[in-house]
Formats: structure tokens, sequence, C-alpha cells
């Protein structure tokens, strides 16, 4: 059983910085893609960045710049640094790994930049 822990949101001021770390247990095969997801209540969920098992990586155009997705494959580690934040940052955060032909999410970690 694959399980997907989140940690380091909360609340933090405009222009600030925060990290988010998950980390994935319990699977026996490789990790391909892993990602980050944004959701406000009532509206689709979005990708912020992903970053492939090779290290290629792709964002969001309202985070470029601002945020840096990374991995630590060898502790099935994905991270955030997200930077220069905004009040439009305030969203629910959802990390996700793709493994074999599934995808796993996390519980979500609430990240609130408050203006």
């Amino acid at each position: 059983q694959v399980q997907l822990e989140e940690s380091g949101g909360g609340l933090v001021q405009a222009g600030g910085s925060r990290r988010l770390s998950c980390a994935a247990s319990g699977s026996r095969f490789s990790i391909n893609a892993m990602a980050w997801y944004r959701q406000t209540p009532g509206k689709q969920r979005e990708l912020v960045a992903v970053i492939g098992s090779g290290g290629s990586t792709n964002y969001a155009d309202s985070v470029k710049g601002r945020f840096t997705i990374s991995r630590d494959n060898a502790k099935n580690m994905v991270y955030l640094q997200m930077n220069s934040l905004k009040p439009e940052d305030t969203d629910v955060y959802y990390c996700n790994v793709d493994i074999g032909w599934s995808e796993y999410w996390g519980q979500g970690t609430q990240v609130t930049v408050s203006s």
C-alpha cells in the first residue's frame, strides 16, 4: 500500500517562503513522475509543478520563477520550495506520484498566505 505524507504547510506572510515535503512509502517499484497540485474548494485541482524520474521539470505559468520542485530518489521524497508567495497561492497542496500504471495522492497540506 503506497502512502504519501505531506508536511510543511502553514501560515506565511506575502513575500515569504515555504517548503513543502512529501514522503512516499510502501512502494516496491520505482517512482516515475512526482508532482504537486493545488486546489481551492469548489474549483478544479490544478498542476503546480511536476518532476520526471530523470529530473526534468515543468511548472504552471503562475508559479514559474517563484517555485522550485525537486526530488530525492534515494529517500522517495519530493519537495516544493515556494518563494515570493502571494495571497493567491493560498490553497490546499497535494502531492502526487506515478508508480507503474497507478497514481497516488496525499491528503493535502494547507498553505495560507496573508497579505
